[in-house]
């Protein structure tokens, strides 16, 4: 007749899940302390790769820039960061996308006399082994804010006239020992109501900085200043101190105010330099500059492209360049679109198709050949092998002329394509 209570004990928070391993509590208390104590290169390779995954992305570049070299650590941490990442641009390294496009942050948003230099000084020992190339798409000038009134409208910042100048690259520059291409624009994006024309003011001062560091950086292969008012004077100085680069192969000035005298200006550096590629796209250079340049296309043995769309070198300056190109044998490629050229200069360039054999792509859009023009250079592409591409639209040449001079520029083109395929395959070394 005895009775008996049945009573079950449970923990509500008693859980089926087995306990981690010591192991793998130590490695993630190593990664939750990695910037106090970073002891990755101490650890078993397996471990190292359990604890990589585990970082966190914010960490402080003082401890992971020299430390880590991971491209999946920094894969996160560009993905996380930026929503577009085409690490093709970037040498296929996402170690370098990131601190490529933090340094580019960091310029684009210098504000001179406000912003501590040392955002940019303290960062050049983490990244200077990774930076190959700069596109600083924008320079923020100095502000001044009036405190004589008093209002939350921004328009009220006035720029201070005595001192425009934008951020000097000069140290940077020439810090980064393996930087190779250098893209530059001096203006202000997104401005907004904000807008006056000083924000694309590229002062004197600022020429005269960059000039000096661009110098100084032996590794430069590419340097492109565009969008940024560079004028003849500008120019010049830049020229002086690129005559003698020892690296530099790609020169764009494009969209910016050269006239003639800037422009021979660059018929002395092409002779004077190893440039293969000249873009000059969107100035204002006449025939007299044409002609410098053609002076100097005549003798040059380096370059391959030359681009003068949108500039107005007309007829005098087109027949210079034609008649420069009777004797060059190394150009490929010429860009003579939207220039007011008309049938003289098509009546040269037909010499310069039966005779040219260098010659790969040629562009004249936009222009007023004339009918007669385009039969002079159908007449001169009879014999041609070489040419590949010939651009003639809105060249007034007619359907007729245009579409058999198309025929003509596509069999070359094949068999450009036939023989490259029929080339055995180059031995390894």
């Amino acid at each position: 007749g005895s009775y008996y209570k049945h009573c079950i004990a449970e923990d509500p928070e008693w859980s089926l899940v087995t306990v981690p391993c010591l192991t793998e509590l130590c490695l993630q208390h190593i990664a939750d302390n990695f910037e106090k104590n970073p002891i990755l290169d101490r650890l078993l390779p397996e471990h190292q790769r359990k604890v990589l995954d585990r970082l966190s992305t914010g960490l402080p570049l003082t401890v992971t820039a020299n430390l880590i070299s991971d491209e999946d650590y920094w894969k996160r941490c560009c993905t996380e960061r930026w929503q577009l990442c085409n690490i093709s641009n970037y040498g296929d390294s996402w170690k370098r996308m990131f601190f490529e496009r933090h340094l580019e942050n960091i310029l684009k948003h210098f504000i001179p006399n406000t912003t501590d230099p040392n955002q940019v000084l303290d960062v050049i020992p983490l990244c200077k082994d990774y930076v190959q190339k700069l596109e600083v798409d924008q320079f923020l000038p100095p502000v001044k804010v009036d405190q004589k009134e008093e209002t939350d409208d921004l328009s009220d910042m006035e720029l201070d006239e005595v001192s425009m100048h934008h951020y000097d690259l000069g140290v940077l520059i020439t810090a980064l020992p393996h930087l190779e291409e250098l893209h530059l624009s001096y203006g202000v994006k997104d401005c907004g109501m904000n807008f006056e024309w000083n924000l694309f003011n590229f002062t004197h001062q600022d020429c005269c900085n960059l000039a000096v560091a661009v110098k100084k950086c032996h590794s430069l292969k590419v340097f492109k200043l565009t969008h940024s008012k560079v004028d003849d004077d500008k120019t010049r100085l830049l020229v002086r101190n690129l005559l003698d680069h020892p690296c530099l192969v790609e020169l764009n000035l494009s969209h910016n105010l050269i006239k003639d005298k800037g422009a021979r200006a660059i018929g002395k550096l092409i002779n004077q330099s190893r440039l293969e590629t000249l873009n000059l796209y969107n100035n204002q250079i006449h025939h007299l500059g044409a002609q410098a340049l053609a002076q100097a296309l005549a003798k040059n043995s380096t370059l391959i492209s030359l681009n003068l769309r949108l500039n107005c070198v007309e007829d005098e300056g087109g027949e210079a360049i034609g008649c420069a190109l009777l004797t060059n044998t190394t150009l490929k490629s010429i860009h003579l679109g939207s220039n007011n050229l008309s049938e003289p200069t098509a009546v040269l360039f037909s010499q310069v198709l039966a005779k040219n054999t260098t010659l790969t792509s040629i562009n004249f859009s936009c222009n007023h050949l004339g009918l007669d023009g385009g039969k002079h250079l159908l007449d001169g592409l009879a014999d041609n092998k070489t040419l590949t591409e010939f651009d003639l639209r809105l060249s007034e040449v007619g359907q007729e002329t245009e579409f058999l001079i198309h025929q003509i520029v596509w069999s070359n083109r094949e068999v450009v394509k036939l023989r490259s395929l029929q080339q055995p395959p180059a031995k390894p070394l």
